[in-house]
Order: structure tokens, then C-alpha cells, then sequence
């Protein structure tokens, strides 16, 4: 992505990806097969993503935590239609994918699936383990306000300052989970109120960044890949995201025997180039790159994202592409076409 024109036809490129993943994965909302509809959209999105004018590299796939189909840390994607000649003049892309953030939410009909991506010049994202990671997300207006070691009420009174409102005007996201029980009575207990989500922290996580969405901030622990796809949403949107990583099952709520030892997780950081398992991430160690492009898809209705709409010429797609260069946050509605010259198309 060595200049403006270059990342303005990359975010094209990579519209088509998310579109044509979260299409795939439409296609099997409410069936109940989570594994399919990631499988469809992973499929989609490889597919797609080998038609980039790129060198692109994965460096966090998704679904390594729970034996899902995925597009593989490392996995070089993209030029495929190109010769040697031409793939050598390519930009190298650093990608983080999560094809079908919320296959839960997809395979049940809920809302707030999506398919995303996110990319960086060559080292621009931080190349995470698939484990989990506690993190705080909030608005550009609340940037620099809170501290992730900081008790819960004290950074609710700080976000309430910067916003000019009271505590009790607050509404905090969350992931739905029984290690997340302390921290909910906290938020009750400061006044605020608080959303509970089956899944999808990183759309919650953007929806925090976002006004207008009745959203302040996310807390909680969730997935260490989509806290690094989020951060690299907040770079565009002028947000902030603190995160931590935790594989203590302990904190995680859980058996010892459904996580890696902590000896296992170690070498797998090490492996990695993360040497100390306790550093306080920013939103800038987590994403570092200059040149960041953002794209999402809906897959089924949400905060920002109308899901794909099916009708018998074609679909329609509501996606939104974000670049930190050009400073644009464009919400793309797109209408794919596929009957003849009779067609009737839907608006």
C-alpha cells in the first residue's frame, strides 16, 4: 500500500471480499451449523481474496480456539490471477480475517453477524494468538479516559465526564458469559446500564466507538484475533482499545482441561515474538500500521449493518469500508445483479 490511489483500490478489493463472504454465509442463516456457515464464508472470502492485486499474508485467522474452518495464520493469499512479472510490483498486505464474526448468531437468525477484514502495509498489525484477551473499548471523546487496571466505576465516572452526562445515562457491552459476573454487578453497581450479547464483541466493540449507537463502551473478555481487528477499527475511527491477554482459566470461568497449559501458551507467544504475556496493549501496539483499511459486511441485521437482503434477481449488501489515510468512513449499499436484461431490481 505504497500510496493514497494504491489503498483506495485495495478497500475496493477487499469490499468484494467481505461481500462475498457474508453473502456465502447468509445463505445458511437459521439452519443451526455453525461450522458450515463459517466454512462457506472462509470459503468465500479465500476465493475471492485470491483476485487482490496484492501479496497479501494472513496473520490472524479465526478459529483455531474451536477446530473451525479457517483462512491459517500465515497462509499467503492473493495475485492469482496475475503473472510473476506483475505480482512482483504488488504491495505485501498484512490481513486479519474473521469471515463470519458470530457463526452463533448467523446459524440462529440473530442479529449482528458480519464478515471482516482488515489489512496494513507489511508488520502493521500484531500478529495475536488465538486466545482470549480482556479489553476495554470506547469513542474518540473518551480517548485517554479510562485504565483497563482501573475499577470499573472509576472509568464509567471518567467516560461520563468526557461525554457531559451522569453515570446512570451510561450503557455498557458485554460478552454473556459466567466470567463476565463480577463485572456486570460492577456496571449495576455504579448505576450504569449494560447489554448482554451472546456473541460478537468486535461489532459491539466498533458500535462503543460509534455515536448514535446508545453504545459507551465494551469491557470484558473476549477473543484476542477480534481485539486486534477492533483496534485496527478504532485507528480509523479515532476510538481507543486497551487489552490484556488471559488464558488463566481462573479468570476465564472454565476447566483447566478446555484451555492450553500455561507452559503451551508461552511457547506459542514466544513463538510469535510476544515476550511478556502481561504488557498492557494500546490501540496502537495492537494495530502500528499508517496505512489501514477496514471492511465489513452484514451478514444479519445490526447496530450499523443491515444483513444481506435475497430477492429473485440478485442480493443486496450493506457493508462499510474505512481507510486511515484518505480519513473515510464509507457505508457501501450494494445491489448485485444477477438476472438477464428483464431483471427487476430492488431498491
Amino acid at each position: 500500500m505504497a500510496n493514497l490511489t494504491a489503498e483506495r483500490e485495495l478497500a475496493l478489493d477487499f469490499l468484494r471480499v467481505t461481500e462475498a463472504a457474508a453473502i456465502e454465509s447468509a445463505k445458511t442463516m437459521g439452519q443451526g451449523d455453525r461450522k458450515h456457515s463459517d466454512h462457506v464464508a472462509v470459503e468465500a472470502m479465500r476465493k475471492v481474496m485470491d483476485s487482490v492485486p496484492m501479496n497479501g499474508r494472513i496473520v490472524i485467522g479465526e478459529g483455531e480456539r474451536d477446530e473451525a474452518p479457517m483462512l491459517y495464520i500465515g497462509e499467503e493469499v492473493g495475485g492469482g490471477m496475475f503473472s510473476d512479472e506483475a505480482r512482483a510490483e504488488f504491495p505485501e498486505v498484512d490481513i486479519a480475517v474473521d469471515p463470519l464474526e458470530g457463526t452463533n448468531l448467523c446459524a440462529l437468525g440473530a442479529n449482528n453477524a458480519i464478515a471482516v477484514l482488515a489489512a496494513a502495509e507489511r508488520g502493521g498489525l500484531l500478529n495475536a494468538p488465538d486466545i482470549y484477551m480482556d479489553k476495554i473499548v470506547v469513542g474518540p471523546s473518551c480517548r485517554g479516559a479510562v485504565d483497563i487496571d482501573a475499577p470499573v466505576k472509576d472509568n464509567l465516572k471518567n467516560i461520563a465526564r468526557r461525554l457531559g452526562r451522569d453515570i446512570d445515562d451510561l450503557t455498557v457491552i458485554c460478552l454473556d458469559r459466567p466470567r463476565h459476573r463480577k463485572l456486570v454487578q460492577d456496571v449495576r453497581d455504579s448505576g450504569a446500564r449494560i447489554r448482554l450479547i451472546s456473541d460478537g464483541d468486535l461489532s459491539a466493540g466498533i458500535s462503543a466507538a460509534v455515536a448514535g449507537t446508545n453504545i459507551h463502551a465494551l469491557m470484558g473478555i473476549g477473543g484476542a484475533p477480534e481485539g486486534v481487528i477492533t483496534a485496527a477499527a478504532m485507528k480509523c475511527l479515532n476510538g481507543e482499545i486497551q487489552a490484556k491477554l488471559v488464558w488463566d482459566p481462573d479468570r476465564l470461568g472454565v476447566d483447566r482441561s478446555k484451555v492450553p497449559a500455561a507452559e503451551i501458551v508461552m511457547e506459542r507467544l514466544r513463538s510469535m515474538g510476544i515476550n511478556d504475556p502481561n504488557r498492557l496493549y494500546d490501540t496502537n501496539d495492537l494495530a502500528p500500521g499508517k496505512k489501514i483499511i477496514f471492511a465489513a459486511t452484514g451478514v444479519t441485521d445490526g447496530a450499523l449493518l443491515r444483513g444481506v437482503r435475497f430477492f429473485g434477481a440478485g442480493k443486496r449488501t450493506h457493508s462499510v469500508v474505512m481507510t486511515t489515510d484518505s480519513r473515510h468512513i464509507r457505508f457501501v449499499d450494494t445491489v448485485h445483479v444477477e438476472g438477464g436484461p428483464d431483471a427487476v431490481i430492488r431498491f
